[in-house]
């Protein structure tokens, strides 16, 4: 439970990714009812954007970077060239491509194809990070 739960940062992070996988879930749930896409596109993208600082303010990867260019301070929970921080390069260019495609699209139908690639990176940037530090802290 303090993996999740241990301070003020862990807790709102926590939070926050439940509730974008719930905005996540709830989206492909009712996909038939949405009429624009780009909407849930932007929402995605920025809160994605908020909760991507929170998590790396919770893993320590300043700390990792800051680390790894002048040695001034220990590291944060993961090494700066790991499976977490590549696999999490790939899902945001996953959701870079997404956010830069999604205003080119001229149909909802497209909007509708590009918010699944971008809450496909999103899901794969949690599901490693999440998991990750599981086996890493544990």
């Amino acid at each position: 439970m303090k993996l999740y739960f241990g301070d003020r940062t862990t807790t709102v992070t926590t939070i926050m990714i439940i509730a974008l996988i719930g905005f996540i879930g709830y989206s492909v749930w009712n996909r038939d009812a949405i009429s624009f896409w780009g909407r849930r596109n932007l929402f995605l993208l920025i809160y994605g954007l908020v909760i991507c600082c929170f998590a790396a303010a919770r893993d320590g990867l300043d700390k990792t970077i800051q680390a790894a260019i002048d040695g001034s301070c220990a590291p944060g929970i993961f090494p700066l060239v790991s499976i977490p921080t590549i696999v999490g390069c790939i899902g945001t260019a996953m959701i870079i491509v997404a956010a830069v495609a999604t205003p080119i699209a001229r149909s909802q139908r497209m909007r509708e194809i590009w918010f699944y690639v971008m809450s496909s990176g999103v899901m794969l940037k949690i599901v490693v990070m999440e998991i990750a530090r599981m086996i890493q802290l544990i």
